[in-house]
């Protein structure tokens, strides 16, 4: 008897792919914006600031619905994408589109933390020696940073797994196409006998959420300590 039915595993592989799309999409976005948080000086810094953080604290139901609203066929972004072919809305590429901006503020934030423990004088050394400012970045900050960008991806991905609010009311809950771990757990909890898949399912998001949260904290440390010790 196999551990899980066929309806779990295609929960559990789309549950991967949404998140790992949704880290992957979010990750150069997330360094260019945790990097202008942690060394810019700009008007509108704290705006900024409380935008990327608004997910955090904002009901994830109203996120998904502002994301139907803005990404959905009808709406004034979705419908100019449903145009060439790019549809979000009740498509799992609409769950990576929420699971990527419910998990975006702890992959900035993750990341903002590791720049500013790098010590500005090394990239300040580099630009007097004639370096550009990409240059400094990707031979000076990003190498220094590199333990905290990953811990901020394994952060995001958890996040991404476990995201429900904002997906199931962007997205639905169609196995198969949008049903994701969280949404397939609150489907078998619906149905009398079904608590055994319920479980599973349970069980896998705990390993997953844990083993990411014990990868994060040791590579925030290893990047807080190898920026102190520069």
């Amino acid at each position: 008897m196999e551990w899980l039915t066929a309806e779990e595993w295609s929960a559990v592989a789309l549950s991967l792919r949404v998140s790992l799309w949704a880290t992957l999409a979010s990750l150069p976005l997330g360094v260019f914006v945790a990097y202008a948080l942690a060394r810019w000086s700009f008007p509108g810094k704290q705006l900024l600031n409380t935008l990327v953080h608004v997910p955090l604290v904002l009901p994830p139901v109203v996120t998904g619905y502002i994301l139907l609203v803005v990404f959905g066929t009808r709406g004034a972004v979705g419908g100019a994408l449903a145009e060439i072919g790019i549809v979000f809305a009740f498509r799992w590429t609409g769950a990576a589109l929420a699971a990527a901006v419910m998990a975006f503020p702890l992959l900035v934030r993750a990341i903002r933390l590791s720049i500013e423990a790098v010590d500005p004088d090394l990239e300040e050394a580099a630009a007097t020696l004639g370096a550009s400012r990409m240059w400094v970045f990707a031979t000076v900050t990003f190498p220094l940073i590199l333990p905290g960008v990953i811990a901020g991806a394994l952060l995001a991905f958890a996040k991404a797994m476990g995201e429900f609010g904002a997906t199931i009311t962007f997205v639905s809950n169609i196995p198969g196409q949008t049903q994701t771990i969280p949404t397939a757990i609150y489907s078998f909890l619906q149905v009398p006998g079904a608590e055994d898949s319920a479980v599973r399912l349970v069980v896998i998001s705990i390993i997953i959420a844990i083993g990411a949260v014990l990868a994060s904290e040791w590579l925030a440390r290893k990047a807080v300590a190898r920026g102190a010790g520069l």
